[in-house]
């Protein structure tokens, strides 16, 4: 079966500046994976070429079995949701059903003189239901907190039945409590939709939901290690990532960090 994501002997150089090294990575359908270092390790930079936004300088990217040079990115990008929840500028008058909708147009605003079809209506429901937002349909988007805001986005990502979900940082910002709904609800995709493989950033291991399977160590936008989280998120490998000696233990499928005894 074809990969979702094929990565190859990647460069990236912007302004004079090697910002991604030899990245090298195969993502496989139903895969959850982890891009995890330290600010400015190439995390971001590297989504950004997952999700069709960039163009590697050298090497080659292949999403959805389509390789980046050779296809239409406006169309290829259709079949991706990419969530950033830093970065979406959305009308303030819009609800949050209004902004799910708009995953499938794909499109910020909603389209003049179109009317969502029923089918569509009904996927934004089980959507925004699905992730925990039910009794938050019709508000106001300056209404929402940061957590639902997040959820919203992701929600709307998966209107056109993506085959890749990319999340940015989506813990960034949020209590416990909008960071544990967060992980639940991703949790809950990923046994929902079996064949949907993701792609998630962070650079704090306590928010990776339980169902990652993959992760990537990055460092001055090289890769450190890469593959199964048995093998790779280890106490050695994760504090040399982080240039800091860590004890890293899971409990049911969820990861503790503490600072190692000397």
């Amino acid at each position: 079966m074809t990969p979702v994501l094929h990565v190859a002997d990647v460069d990236l150089v912007r302004d004079g500046r090697l910002l991604l090294n030899q990245i090298s990575l195969t993502v496989r359908v139903g895969e959850h994976w982890a891009l995890l270092g330290p600010n400015g390790a190439g995390k971001s930079t590297l989504l950004s070429l997952l999700g069709a936004v960039t163009h590697p300088t050298r090497g080659t990217v292949e999403v959805l079995g389509h390789r980046l040079g050779r296809v239409d990115l406006h169309e290829l990008r259709s079949h991706l949701g990419h969530v950033d929840p830093r970065h979406t500028p959305l009308s303030r008058r819009l609800s949050v059903r209004d902004v799910v909708l708009t995953g499938a147009t794909n499109t910020l605003e909603p389209v003049p003189r179109r009317t969502p079809t029923v089918d569509e209506t009904t996927r934004a429901d089980d959507l925004i239901a699905l992730l925990g937002l039910a009794h938050r349909r019709d508000a106001p988007w300056p209404t929402l907190s940061q957590g639902e805001r997040g959820r919203t986005l992701i929600a709307r990502a998966l209107m056109p039945s993506p085959r890749l979900l990319l999340l940015d940082e989506p813990a960034t910002g949020l209590d416990i409590a909008g960071r544990e709904q967060l992980i639940e609800r991703l949790d809950l995709l990923q046994s929902t939709f079996p064949q949907l493989s993701s792609v998630l950033v962070t650079h704090h291991l306590e928010e990776l939901p339980p169902g990652t399977d993959h992760a990537m160590l990055l460092r001055d936008g090289s890769r450190l290690a890469a593959g199964p989280v048995e093998d790779v998120l280890t106490s050695d490998q994760v504090g040399k990532c982080f240039d800091h000696p860590i004890e890293l233990t899971r409990l049911n499928g969820r990861w503790t960090v503490h600072a190692a005894r000397t």
